[in-house]
């Protein structure tokens, strides 16, 4: 059993061990050598030193924070964005349901590039604990600062982001652009060493214009048209589940800051704080579940909701028996270790036409990198939501690739050069493979009421929860 569940965990580790043990020449030599459309027209050309397809969250993020490098001054850097500007000159009452779990270490980007002061200045909500239990057993494991001084994670609207990133977009247009609208229609790839090809990366749009770029960076999201032009492997499989999101209203206003996640048969549930009297719901359940809930009228939902978090109904006798007797065994060892239970708030209500459903998957592109390209986000990773880890991921992508092009344009050295942005490579998927591994591991583990797998992630959440050093390990690792 266990062995069928950690299967595809398992071949993503070894994806990753077999990505990140490549000899870097190899590398160098494989990605010069693409079977794609190739050129020679350069004429009335505009070229750029840097253009991101894709201005959401990442995609935005990552040309703040190449626009305010000074060493990156110089250079000339172009946003395709499909989509119109995203602009918030009043916060909506209502909130919108598509929602990020912002890490510290996403935060700090999001400072250091002036977006966050927007955002504190808009609605965010800071949370200080997560609880984390299981339907099938009493065990939990709870994860906080030291006297809950400090903020584990910030819920903010998506919208906010965008929005904040745009703001400080147009303090940077001595050498930031936007083209708004703007669709891609063909990317025409360089072919080095060939003396008659594209010496740039050219893009085609829906208007007619022509673009040359000297480094693509792709934050084109899951289905990333650069990604596909490439022709580069991803690894992914759809886990027959569908998140249903809404915004909650709670029976009565509460200092809401825990992020409470409970992980039933079908899959886990969330309860993400949004303000005082409101919190945001992400269920992921089964297809036919998810359809369901979304057709019950407002009383009724409000009742699964309720019952998600608060029913009994999956546990049994046997297991809670051996997890008591292994909590008290645990207990006589360390008995100031762990951490006390909290109850969950209650629903008394939805938003208005706030509940929509979307397919989970996961997927992982084999490379990040070719000559002159680059793939950030969820072009080169997606996640399942269970972890919040999905646009942290992304942020910690620009701190990467910032880092790497701001020196490399410090030492004079041609920006889509394969030697440097194969760092990048490496060093992201060492850190994005394992968390990708443990989020499929988690899943797939808790997605089974069955008695022994039931009582090994018993005896390992409440394991885990009674050793603080490695709550902090695991905390830490999340929190970049």
């Amino acid at each position: 059993m266990i062995h069928k569940l950690t299967k595809s965990s398992l071949a993503l580790n070894a994806l990753g061990r077999c990505l990140t043990n490549h000899i870097s020449s190899l590398k160098i030599i494989t990605r010069g050598i693409v079977s794609v459309e190739q050129g020679n027209d350069t004429d009335n050309n505009e070229v750029y030193d840097v253009i991101i397809s894709g201005g959401g969250m990442v995609g935005s993020a990552m040309a703040c924070s190449l626009g305010m490098d000074p060493k990156m001054a110089d250079k000339r850097i172009l946003v395709l964005e499909a989509g119109n500007k995203k602009v918030m000159e009043e916060i909506p009452d209502s909130y919108s349901t598509r929602i990020s779990s912002i890490s510290p270490g996403s935060a700090t980007l999001l400072s250091s590039v002036g977006a966050w002061e927007h955002i504190t200045g808009m609605r965010f909500k800071p949370y200080k604990r997560m609880q984390v239990w299981d339907a099938c057993s009493d065990a939990l494991i709870t994860f906080d600062k030291e006297n809950l001084q400090e903020e584990m994670a910030y819920i903010v609207e998506n919208d906010v982001v965008v929005a904040a990133l745009t703001k400080q977009l147009d303090t940077l247009s001595d050498n930031v652009q936007v083209k708004y609208r703007s669709k891609v229609v063909k990317y025409v790839w360089p072919m080095p060493h060939q003396a008659d090809a594209v010496p740039w990366v050219k893009i085609k749009l829906a208007s007619g214009d022509t673009l040359q770029t000297k480094l693509l960076i792709g934050a084109d999201g899951p289905n990333s048209m650069v990604r596909k032009g490439l022709g580069i492997p991803t690894v992914k499989w759809n886990y027959d589940q569908s998140a249903v999101v809404a915004v909650l209203h709670l029976s009565e206003p509460t200092e809401n800051n825990v992020a409470w996640q409970r992980f039933l048969p079908t899959g886990p549930v969330a309860m993400l704080p949004l303000s005082d009297t409101m919190s945001s719901l992400v269920w992921s359940t089964s297809h036919q579940l998810a359809s369901e809930l979304l057709e019950l009228d407002e009383e009724s939902f409000v009742d699964a909701v309720n019952s998600a978090f608060w029913s009994n109904e999956n546990q049994s006798e046997l297991i809670e028996t051996a997890g008591s007797l292994f909590r008290g065994a645990l207990s006589a060892i360390m008995p100031s270790a762990g951490s006390p239970r909290q109850l969950p708030p209650s629903v008394a209500g939805i938003g208005p036409k706030s509940r929509v459903m979307f397919p989970l998957g996961m997927g992982h592109a084999s490379e990040y990198v070719r000559h002159r390209v680059a793939l950030i986000g969820d072009a080169a990773h997606r996640v399942h939501p269970l972890a919040g880890q999905g646009v942290n991921l992304g942020f910690g992508d620009v701190t990467c690739l910032t880092r790497l092009l701001s020196q490399a344009a410090f030492n004079g050295r041609d920006l889509g050069a394969i030697h440097h942005l194969l760092e990048y490579e490496t060093e992201r998927q060492r850190h994005n493979l394992p968390m990708m591994s443990a989020i499929d591991l988690m899943k797939r583990l808790y997605s089974t009421s069955v008695a022994p797998v039931v009582l090994l992630r018993t005896f390992g959440l409440q394991a885990t929860n009674m050793l603080p050093a490695l709550k902090e390990q695991i905390m830490a690792f999340a929190s970049k």
